[in-house]
Parts: C-alpha cells; sequence; structure tokens
C-alpha cells in the first residue's frame, strides 16, 4: 500500500519527501500513520528498482531538498499494480480507498470497471463482523447495543458503497 502510494503521488508531480509524506499521511494517516523509518526505505527501494528518479534542489530556507519524480519503469509499475490489485487491496477498506485514489491513472475504462467489479463482488458476499453457528449476526439480532451500532453503520456504509460501485462500474462501461 504505501508504495502503491509512492508511485500514484509521483504520477501527479515531482515531490520532495516531506510534500510525499504528507499527502500520503492526507490520504490514509489517520487509520494508518506513515513513519520515516518505512517511507524512506520504500523510497529507496524504489529508487533502487529504477522506478523512481531523484535530484536535489536547493531548498527554500533551509537544507537542498531530495527531489523524487516517477521513471517510466515506475510508471508502468504503478499501472499493473492498479490493473491487478492484491486481494487485501481489494478487501481492506483503507487500502480499496489507497487504490481508489489513483484508478484515474489506468487509461483503459474497462480495466477500471474490472477493478471496482472485483470490490463489488466481495461486498455481495454476506459478512458480519459476529458470527454465530457459522452464521453472519445481523444487527437487530446482536443483543447489545454497540454491536447493534457497529452493524448498522457498516450496512448503510455498505449499501451506499455498492450503489456507488454499480453507478461507477455503469458509466465505465457505456462509456466505451
Amino acid at each position: 500500500m504505501l508504495e502503491l502510494s509512492i508511485l500514484g503521488f509521483l504520477a501527479e508531480q515531482p515531490l520532495h519527501g516531506y510534500e510525499l509524506k504528507e499527502r500520503i499521511k492526507a490520504l490514509s494517516g489517520h487509520v494508518r500513520p506513515v513513519s520515516d523509518g518505512a517511507l524512506y526505505p520504500a523510497i529507496t527501494r524504489l529508487v533502487t528498482a529504477g522506478k523512481l528518479d531523484q535530484h536535489t534542489e536547493p531548498g527554500a530556507s533551509a537544507a537542498p531538498r531530495r527531489i523524487l519524480s516517477l521513471t517510466d519503469a515506475g510508471r508502468e509499475d504503478l499501472l499493473e499494480r492498479l490493473r491487478h490489485p492484491k486481494q487485501a487491496e481489494i478487501t481492506d477498506h483503507v487500502r480499496f480507498n489507497t487504490v481508489l485514489a489513483f484508478l484515474r491513472h489506468l487509461p483503459d475504462r474497462r480495466e477500471q470497471a474490472a477493478v471496482l467489479r472485483r470490490r463489488l463482488d466481495f461486498l455481495q458476499t454476506p459478512s458480519s463482523f459476529f458470527y454465530d453457528g457459522g452464521k453472519p449476526v445481523r444487527a437487530e439480532d446482536s443483543g447489545d447495543l454497540f454491536r447493534e451500532g457497529m452493524l448498522r453503520v457498516a450496512r448503510a456504509t455498505g449499501t451506499a458503497e455498492r450503489a456507488w460501485l454499480q453507478e461507477a462500474i455503469e458509466r465505465l462501461e457505456s462509456a466505451g
């Protein structure tokens, strides 16, 4: 997810490390904060793999800044990650939002729709936070005010997300 965020933001414009960290933090930081100990090694891996380029520019009022930009290999890697997200990037809400944040970079609308369809298919499968005898517990049957709240909010969110996914898939498929 971190590498996808790095590649995605750098597909939009070159950035220095601090700007990149702030954008990643804004995307998912409140749920999964990014530390320097994770970000900078990921950047180094991508530079070493030839997916990012870096150069130094003078700082405005401080030390020189290392500016990162996406290479052609990095753009191809980004597109491949968007075409074929890992299953966890489909099933985990925060990870899926990261995919959504950059899915517009995938030029083929059919491929965009295929990713959305994977998420929709996942959301169509009955699930719950709680199970009784192997069956999902419904909000009305939880017997617990707080679990009922969790389940009702999750149901409403799931309903809204499924409706948006269906609409987005239809728009992508009808556009060509």
